[in-house]
């Protein structure tokens, strides 16, 4: 086993990139860009430990994909990041790659392994075949070299040269500013990074995402409080009682919530909002909708309808179902006719037909966000 760890970056927030799903969820085939990329660099050597660097927000889901890595929560920046993970890694040597260049070749991870105890750190670069303009001025386009990652680096000089307030965007310049040793590679042009979006197309190892479609159940149930607004699906209804709940009790959405989560196998909306958290107390759910929303297309889905059944003797749902339809396709950001709802008695029988609550069941159903059509 090599004495070297390896580090994938996969925390960012995607700002540049102009898709709807961020650029490390986009699915090739069935596998999320991240883990695809981790496990491809992970069959080229031997590494003593994989550190996978996550959003912390999305932590917990992406630990749901693997045993085989040890998972950090990422910081606000790159180097942030890097500092976070660099607290788990014991060898002399730390390999840093960005989940944005998918395609590395082999050869280049084998030539910086190679190189490992030639300098401080060892980086690929590419030479630059136009000519150059610096200020106004031509330069000498051999003194010019495009930057790439991985970047293989002395465990401890790197943690030293990134203990400062400058902000570096690349490893070795944080070693080179402090007085650290550089050797060059050739790096590769299949190592080419996914920024804006519009490179998937020249990047020839990423397959489509699948076809798959995913089904999720949510079910939540309330009991009635006197003199309370009543929420149900985001709309409010004439009503001098409303639900009993740490929120405002929109059962509705809590439904859905979990039923999205479970399509994209994320858990539970108690696990995203717990009732013990005092700043959940009394939220609007559409709040927590949008939330979990955001997530769903963050981490690689789309959603393809929402089938809906409400059970309650009262209040008298038919009255409110096309406003709630509405509200419901509004919020998910589908049309309205991939929205369904039905409601029903409980015939009298149990708490529900003795008027003291509502229960609410849903299925979602999703699909991978298909990043070939854009």
């Amino acid at each position: 086993m090599l004495d070297v760890t390896l580090i994938v970056l996969c925390a960012g927030n995607s700002t540049r990139f102009e898709h709807k799903t961020k650029k490390q969820w986009l699915r090739i085939d069935n596998e999320p860009l991240w883990l695809n990329v981790s496990k491809k660099l992970a069959s080229y050597a031997n590494f003593n430990k994989i550190i996978i660097t996550s959003h912390k927000n999305e932590l917990n889901y992406m630990k749901n994909f693997s045993d085989n890595f040890c998972f950090v929560a990422g910081g606000e920046t790159r180097q942030e990041s890097i500092l976070n993970s660099l607290q788990e890694v014991e060898t002399s040597h730390v390999m840093i790659s960005d989940v944005a260049r998918s395609c590395i070749p082999k050869r280049v991870i084998i030539e910086l392994l190679e190189n490992r105890n030639n300098a401080d750190c060892i980086v690929p670069v590419l030479n630059v075949s136009d000519t150059v303009i610096y200020e106004e001025n031509t330069i000498n386009r051999d003194d010019v070299k495009l930057i790439q990652t991985p970047q293989l680096s002395n465990t401890t000089i790197l943690k030293e040269s990134l203990d400062t307030k400058i902000e570096y965007t690349d490893d070795s310049s944080a070693i080179k500013a402090n007085n650290g040793t550089i050797k060059y590679i050739q790096g590769s042009l299949e190592s080419k990074k996914l920024t804006f979006g519009d490179e998937l197309s020249s990047l020839s190892c990423l397959k489509a995402p699948s076809n798959n479609f995913f089904t999720g159940t949510g079910f939540d149930i309330h009991q009635f409080e006197d003199n309370k607004e009543m929420f149900l699906g985001g709309i409010k209804l004439p009503s001098n009682y409303g639900f009993k709940a740490h929120s405002d009790g929109d059962v509705l959405i809590h439904s859905v919530i979990d039923a999205l989560l479970g399509a994209s196998g994320a858990g539970d909306i108690g696990e995203f909002f717990p009732d013990t958290d005092e700043q959940y107390k009394g939220i609007d759910s559409k709040f927590l909708l949008k939330t979990i929303i955001e997530f769903i297309y963050n981490v690689g889905y789309e959603i393809v309808n929402i089938d809906l059944t409400i059970i309650a003797q009262k209040p008298k749902i038919n009255p409110h179902k096309n406003e709630i339809k509405n509200s419901i396709a509004k919020l998910l950001g589908i049309e309205k006719q991939f929205v369904n709802i039905k409601a029903t008695t409980a015939e009298k029988m149990g708490f529900i037909g003795r008027s003291e609550g509502v229960a609410v069941q849903s299925i979602a159903t999703l699909k991978y966000y298909n990043w070939t059509k854009k």
